[in-house]
Order: C-alpha cells, then sequence, then structure tokens
C-alpha cells in the first residue's frame, strides 16, 4: 500500500466527527504502524479503543523446528477482500448496537521474526464493543482474505500455509 495521508503523519483525535467507513485498509509491502491505524478510527465520540497486532513468532505447530522467517504472498483481490471484511465490521452513526470504527492492513513480501503482520485497529463508544468486533475483524481476516505464507526455518526448511 503506497503511502497515504494517513500514513504519512500522526494525525491528533479529531473533535468533529469522521465518516463511519473504513479509514485506511490494505495489504501492503511496507512495514506497518499500529498507531497510524489506531489514530485514524480515533474520535471524541469515542471512549474506547484498541489496536491489535499480528506478530511473526520463532515457532508454529505447522513447522518442524525454529521459524526464522515468512515469506507472504498474496491474491491480486487480497486488498479488495480485507476491505471488504472492515466495511462489514463497521457500525455507522445511530446503529443501534453504537458507531464502531475499523481499520486493517495486513503485510506481504519477507518478515523477520518480530516484523508485524498484521494489524487491526477498532474504535467505539464503549469496550465491550471494541473486543466484540476487533476479534471478529481478526478471525474474519485469518479465515478470508487470500494470503499466504511460506515459513523458513534455521535448518534451511520451508513449509507453506493457508494454500487452498
Amino acid at each position: 500500500m503506497p503511502a497515504t495521508e494517513d500514513a504519512a503523519t500522526l494525525r491528533p483525535v479529531s473533535t468533529t466527527p469522521r465518516p463511519a467507513a473504513p479509514v485506511h485498509t490494505g495489504v501492503t509491502d511496507e512495514p506497518l504502524d499500529p498507531m497510524v491505524l489506531e489514530s485514524s478510527v480515533v474520535t471524541s465520540a469515542c471512549g474506547a479503543a484498541l489496536t491489535f497486532t499480528g506478530i511473526v513468532r520463532n515457532h508454529d505447530p505447522e513447522a518442524t523446528g525454529t521459524v526464522t522467517s515468512l515469506d507472504y504472498s498474496a491474491h491480486p483481490d487480497a486488498g479488495a477482500v480485507l476491505a471488504g471484511i472492515v466495511a462489514r465490521h463497521v457500525r455507522v452513526p445511530g446503529d443501534p448496537r453504537g458507531e464502531v470504527r475499523v481499520a486493517a492492513a495486513h503485510r506481504i513480501g519477507h518478515l523477520d521474526v518480530g516484523d508485524l503482520a498484521l494489524v487491526v485497529s477498532v474504535a467505539s463508544a464503549h469496550r465491550a464493543e471494541a473486543f466484540e468486533v476487533c476479534r471478529s475483524v481478526v478471525e474474519d481476516i485469518k479465515a478470508e482474505v487470500p494470503i499466504w505464507k511460506k515459513q523458513q526455518t534455521a535448518s534451511g526448511e520451508a513449509h507453506w500455509v493457508g494454500l487452498p
């Protein structure tokens, strides 16, 4: 995802309402910045904001040995699928369940242990909705977005995960 106005600088919390639409979604080969995504969803109406970061770890039940890096590949439609998931979870002002704002980004390309692979930020008036929506968005991304990873291990072996 090329740099956007949201990615260029961190913006302060706005005191004026912004549209309740996905404000920042994408599949990118650039490093992810959780603060950029969180700042894109928070408004003065929000009493809760949380950000999930998926971090490349050094082990996986499907890998033999220590994982040293991952290589993520994405279908050309992955960004559109991600945007659709976010749009599905956004709740507009006036929704009886309360407004919920969502942003998400998934990284592709080569990632080392410790790099961020997924960031999801959610803001709402109350924490229960923020936690519920964040978990649902993360689970839907893992289940639906056509992104696959190739795990590299210390022994030099590689293992693909998520291929259809």
